[in-house]
This record gives C-alpha cells, sequence and structure tokens, in this order.
C-alpha cells in the first residue's frame, strides 16, 4: 500500500513536471513571439526572450552598483548618468531627479553655471533667433536651430539609423549632417536640411581619380534639402588620418553611392590633394561655393594656436568674402565608426581647450560676424551645450547623443558589423531591431530637450535666450577646488557688450 501510495506520487509530480515543462515552453514561445513583433526596444526584438534579461539586470544594478560596480560617473565614454538622460528626453519623458546631485563638482575642470540673483520671469523670456550662415553666398542659410546633428555617413550607420535621424531632424527643425559618405536617398527621404560633407575622398561628388567631379557638386547642390557643404580636413578621433569604413561594411548599395568596389576597405587619404596650404584652402573653399551656390565650411581639429591665427592672417590679406562661412571645432574627444586607438587616445586637443582659444583668434582677427563656429566632441547633454554657448560656440552639433537616442547602448562594436541595436550594422538580422517609427520620435523628443534645458540654464544665469550667454556666465573648478570665471582663463575674450 505505502509503495503503491509513494508510486502514485512520483507519478504525479512526473505528470506535473511535464505540465511545467510545458508551460515553460509555452511562455517562451509567447514571449519570443511577443519580443520579435514588437517595436520598441531593439534588443528584445533582436534577441528575444534572451534580451529581457538584460532590462532585468539593469534594473538591479540600480542597486548593485552602489556596491560592486561603477557609480553613475564613472565609465568612459559615457557614464550611465549621461546615458540615462539622453534615454529619458529621448522617450519625451521627464528628466528630474531627486535628493541631491551625483556629480562630484570639486573635479578640476567641471564647469559650474553663474546663477543670477534675479533671473528673467516668464513673460520676459525670449526665442532664439535663426542665425544666417554664408552672407556671400548665392544660397545663404537660415539656421534655425542652435543644437543639430553631427556627420554620420550612410555606410558608417544602416539604413534604419539614417533614415529615422532624418525623420527626427525635420520634426525638431535642426540640420543633418550627411558624413563623409555621399548623399544617399535615405538622407532626403525624411525632408530634413542638409549639409553635405565633402571628405578627402569626396565620395559621391568624386571622378574617377578621386578628384572633385564638379558636375556632381551641382547635382548634389541641386537638392532643395541640402543647405551648406562642409569640407572636412579633420576629426576629433583621428585627425591626420582619413576615414575608414571596413569592407564588410560596403554593400553594393553603399559601393555605389561611394564609388567603391563591393567589400572594398573605404580608405580616405589623410587630406584633400588639392589642399597644400592655407592659400590653397581659401581657393578650394571658395571654388566649392562658387560651383554649390551654397555656404562652405571646413570641419578641423585644433592642434595649436599657429595654424588658426595663419588661417585667420590669410583671410585677412584677401577678404573677408574669401574666409569660410563656418568652422566646425571637433575635439579629441570626438567619436568614429573606426580608427588607430593611437589617434583615438593620444592625438588632438580637448573641445573644451579649443573652443575658446579658436573664440579668442577668430574674435581677434575681427571675424566673429563673418565665420560661425560649430563645436563639437562629446556635447550630448543641455550642460554641454550651454558651456559650449559660453565659450563662443554659434551652435552645436552631436553625433553620438543622437545615436544614444537611437537606442546605442554603446557596445563598442561599431567598426564590427556586429551592433546589437541596428544602427551601426548593415546585417538584416540586426537593423530589424531599429523600427524608423518608432526611433524617429526619440530622435525629435532628444533635440528638443537639449534646447528646453538648455533654456533653463539660460535664464538661471539671468538671461533671456541662450545665444546671450558668455564666458562670465560659467566658472571652471580648479585644481584647489576654486572656481575661476571661464573669461578669465582664457584672456582676450571681447566684453559681453561687444560680443
Amino acid at each position: 500500500m505505502d509503495m503503491d501510495f509513494a508510486a502514485a506520487v512520483m507519478r504525479a509530480m512526473a505528470v506535473g513536471l511535464v505540465w511545467l515543462v510545458g508551460l515553460g515552453l509555452l511562455l517562451i514561445a509567447v514571449l519570443f513571439v511577443i519580443d520579435r513583433l514588437q517595436t520598441a526596444d531593439a534588443i528584445r526584438r533582436n534577441y528575444p526572450v534572451i534580451g529581457r534579461f538584460r532590462h532585468l539586470f539593469s534594473t538591479l544594478g540600480e542597486f548593485f552598483r552602489q556596491y560592486f560596480f561603477a557609480m553613475d560617473r564613472e565609465e568612459l565614454p559615457f557614464n550611465r548618468a549621461q546615458r540615462e538622460w539622453v534615454k529619458h528626453a529621448g522617450a519625451g519623458k521627464g528628466n528630474t531627479v531627486a535628493f541631491g546631485s551625483t556629480r562630484n563638482i570639486t573635479l578640476p575642470g567641471t564647469p559650474v553655471f553663474v546663477n543670477a540673483a534675479f533671473p528673467p520671469l516668464d513673460d520676459q523670456f525670449a526665442h532664439t533667433d535663426p542665425m544666417v550662415i554664408g552672407e556671400f553666398a548665392r544660397q545663404p542659410y537660415v539656421a534655425r536651430s542652435i543644437f543639430n546633428l553631427s556627420g554620420m555617413s550612410y555606410g558608417a550607420i544602416s539604413r534604419p539609423a539614417v533614415q529615422a535621424l532624418s525623420r527626427g531632424c525635420r520634426e525638431a527643425g535642426i540640420w543633418m549632417n550627411t558624413g563623409e559618405g555621399g548623399l544617399s536617398p535615405f538622407h532626403l527621404e525624411g525632408g530634413c536640411d542638409l549639409v553635405f560633407q565633402m571628405g578627402t575622398a569626396k565620395f559621391g561628388v568624386r571622378d574617377a581619380h578621386g578628384r572633385l567631379d564638379d558636375d556632381k557638386l551641382r547635382q548634389v547642390a541641386a537638392h532643395d534639402q541640402v543647405k551648406m557643404v562642409e569640407i572636412k580636413l579633420a576629426q576629433g578621433a583621428k585627425p591626420g588620418k582619413g576615414g575608414i569604413l571596413p569592407g564588410a561594411k560596403v554593400t553594393p548599395e553603399i559601393a555605389a553611392i561611394r564609388g567603391l568596389n563591393v567589400g572594398q576597405d573605404g580608405i580616405s587619404p589623410n587630406r584633400h590633394a588639392e589642399v597644400d596650404d592655407w592659400e590653397d584652402l581659401l581657393d578650394f573653399v571658395g571654388h566649392v561655393r562658387e560651383v554649390s551656390g551654397l555656404p562652405v565650411g571646413i570641419k578641423t581639429v585644433f592642434g595649436s594656436d599657429q595654424p588658426f591665427r595663419d588661417l585667420f592672417a590669410a583671410i585677412n590679406r584677401r577678404g573677408p568674402e574669401s574666409a569660410p562661412d563656418f568652422i566646425t571645432l571637433d575635439g579629441a574627444e570626438g567619436g568614429t565608426g573606426a580608427a588607430p586607438m593611437p589617434l583615438i587616445d593620444l592625438v588632438g586637443v580637448s573641445i573644451r581647450e579649443a573652443l575658446p582659444r579658436v573664440t579668442r583668434m577668430r574674435d581677434k582677427a575681427g571675424l566673429k560676424a563673418r565665420i560661425r563656429l560649430i563645436a563639437s566632441g562629446k556635447l550630448v547633454n543641455p550642460g554641454d551645450v550651454a558651456w559650449a554657448l559660453c565659450a563662443g560656440a554659434d551652435f552645436i552639433t552631436s553625433a553620438r547623443g543622437f545615436m544614444f537616442s537611437l537606442g546605442c547602448i554603446q557596445a563598442l562594436k561599431c567598426n564590427r558589423n556586429t551592433c546589437p541595436t541596428g544602427i551601426t550594422t548593415h546585417n538584416p538580422r540586426f537593423q530589424k531591431g531599429l523600427v524608423v517609427a518608432e526611433k524617429w520620435q526619440r530622435v525629435a523628443h532628444y533635440a528638443k530637450a537639449i534646447g528646453k534645458e538648455v533654456e533653463i540654464i539660460a535664464h538661471s544665469v539671468g538671461v533671456a535666450e541662450p545665444r546671450q550667454m558668455r564666458p562670465h556666465h560659467v566658472r571652471i573648478v580648479q585644481p584647489d577646488g576654486s572656481s575661476v570665471p571661464l573669461d578669465k582663463l582664457h584672456p582676450g575674450y571681447r566684453s559681453p557688450a561687444a560680443s
């Protein structure tokens, strides 16, 4: 009897186990289907069921990392606090926090904004006026937004990423830089303003020998959405080295746009073959402006004062009409899809030092009203943008901030064609996780949130709108823990009244 009872219990347990396993498998199958069909989360869409553990661990990590892992402000190249701000901004959620700041404001180099005793009331706020770029071009550009999208080429990033960025930029009223990979249909389809970037390989406007083809440039400029041309001399992550697109990313479509063979590495020369010195550069800028009819600027990286002094002196010898219409100044902390580690780590100067120096030299040369300064290089949050405005930037651009708004998790696989969120890969398996209809809205929300919170900082320091901020509105923490106004660290700024 006892043995019969035990056997019955064992049979019941076995049946129950089978049912539990069956229910477990059914649940996994249901979750698999749900994750595959949903469009909000690229990780779950690309990694059904398993991808859910990332969110579980991220949630638990909020508690565990206090004892075992990095704190919110410790990671590089971007810390958790920076990424989370972009994530919440992209979702259209409020970014208020409680209890107190996790930021260490005693670290040397930290910017601290100077609050006004009597900040403006709501009826004293002003809208930031659009700014004209390229007064000597046949078609000057009236730029509406302070904060815009920096160069990321189709090739370095995927088709759905370009599509989502294009639509989001249109919604937010900001410009989109094409990057050096040429103008693709996906840049155009969203309807946003475009800055065509001409790299040293001149992808999209090159002849059979890699030189500029004027007819192809005219074709690019004929698109109403193309508002400016940016001649790329250097970028912050790899000064002195041309762009690198690994052959694994060169699909038939990208090869056709760039003028490459399928699977061929897209290696750009270290500099433009037509340009040996500043005089050549000014000739080249003038030629591109004449052919295109558009404002033309340069993108470069600060290494020392002398090259910029030479550039501004050459402009003044020729006259202001010879100047580039804008200078995009990239910092050494700038990002890239692929670059040699020595260049990423060791070459170029941070935007935190470069921007005040170049601002001072431009203004001293009397070219403040002629040359617009665009700051770039790890400027992804409102405080970064506000600092750059105080330091003299007319505009700020970001690439990685917008990547975070698309869902980038800083997996550091941009050069491997295995990006798990579909942003920097051309593998359809991963791309399907990036749903354009979902992500473009996050792009727009992020750009709008930056504008809104930079205005909050501007009002806090006592001005009506962001472009009224000046160097004395921000102080920089020194090694002894005290802070010094930015204009005292970099003497030679124009007075607030003059600037």
